[in-house]
């Protein structure tokens, strides 16, 4: 054998198993949920159980948290006074009476108006206008609610302690809120210090390392995150559209002729792998612990976005040593699709049929947590 054959030889091999150690080195998905506090799979109870219950307020907080939900998931923004409040749409008008109350201000931010204004708000009377089967009178005049009352629903269990899954919402709207954010976690004693061990043997999330997990679709608002609390799990969400992942189509919903937005979105795949792997990447390089894709779903639906759990896409994101929460998926079709799919845990609107997924019932039915819990 020719010596400069050998020598090629000696050197691909060396780094095959150079390539083979790095690929080694990262940890499984559930080593890596473990490292950080976080359950696998994940039960992310999205803006509460809010198929059952008004999003976003203490119905749907409370009842996610006694059926047993891993996380209560919100949408943060900042009111006008600089209070820090649970809310998914930049506009109140779907889910408030804002343009009974303030009809001159109907179409304003959220943003603009102060916590008070927001407090005056009924937030639970338009679900039983749209979901009259699972209505109750109870819902009627639910509020809006700060951070600081999501944190108090949370802890108020002493037998399950949810995290808290918190979203900076359009954070160019609302300069600083990373920074008020670290301070109110700070003050509410939410913040683990950065190089904590793990805890054992705790009882409830609420109690681990992983209480609190960061989200954004923001590139700018991950590294604000990272900068102000660094020791605090983050998820880069993902999506194919404007500000995320580039579409291989440049076809804009208005010039393709579907009549559902959804469906229009559904069909939208990233420009490449590289487009898709490169996310990924950034994610990494940010210090997220793992990203938020969108989900295809069979049934459609207002929820149904683009199929971002492909088996090679989280393969390529678990190799980075990083986990997958899909959102938002309700139904056990589509739960056993991206659980094959290899997703690390799921954002979903009926804590209670996920948990029955999962083989861990509520020991309460929907019913009967809501009643316990005076709704």
């Amino acid at each position: 054998m020719p010596a400069t054959f050998t020598k090629s030889a000696l050197l691909l091999s060396l780094m095959l198993g150079l390539g083979q150690a790095h690929a080694a080195a990262q940890p499984s998905p559930v080593a890596l949920a473990a490292s950080e506090g976080i359950p696998h799979p994940a039960v992310i109870a999205h803006r509460g159980a809010s198929f059952d219950a008004p999003e976003s307020t203490a119905a749907s907080y409370k009842l996610a948290r006694d059926l047993g939900a891993d996380y209560l998931e919100m949408d943060l923004q900042r009111s006008k006074d600089g209070v820090l409040f649970a809310l998914h749409d930049n506009n109140l008008q779907r889910t408030t009476d804002v343009a009974t109350k303030f009809p001159d201000r109907k179409d304003s931010p959220a943003n603009a108006f102060t916590m008070a204004e927001l407090k005056t708000l009924d937030a639970g009377s338009w679900y039983n206008k749209a979901y009259p089967d699972r209505a109750r009178p109870s819902y009627v005049g639910l509020q809006i609610l700060t951070l600081d009352e999501i944190i108090d629903i949370a802890q108020a269990n002493p037998k399950h302690k949810p995290g808290l899954y918190i979203e900076t919402k359009e954070p160019q709207l609302f300069p600083g809120i990373e920074h008020d954010l670290k301070e109110k976690l700070q003050a509410r004693g939410l913040l683990i210090p950065a190089g904590a061990k793990p805890a054992k043997n705790v009882a409830s999330v609420g109690e681990s390392n992983g209480k609190v997990i960061l989200q954004t679709f923001e590139k700018n608002s991950l590294e604000l995150l990272q900068k102000e609390m660094p020791q605090v799990p983050k998820i880069l969400l993902l999506w194919v559209g404007e500000g995320s992942i580039e579409p291989k189509s440049k076809v804009t919903f208005a010039e393709s002729g579907e009549k559902d937005k959804n469906v229009f979105y559904g069909k939208q795949e990233p420009k490449s792998e590289a487009e898709f792997k490169q996310w990924i990447d950034y994610a990494k390089a940010q210090g997220a612990i793992g990203t938020g894709p969108s989900a295809k779903l069979t049934h459609g639906g207002d929820q149904s976005y683009s199929d971002l759990v492909q088996p090679w896409m989280n393969k390529y994101t678990h190799d980075k040593g990083l986990l997958v929460h899909v959102y938002t998926v309700d139904e056990p079709v589509d739960y056993e699709k991206v659980m094959a799919a290899g997703v690390d845990g799921i954002f979903t609107n009926r804590a209670s049929e996920l948990l029955k997924f999962y083989k861990r019932p509520a020991a309460a039915s929907v019913d009967q947590v809501l009643k316990n819990n005076g709704f």
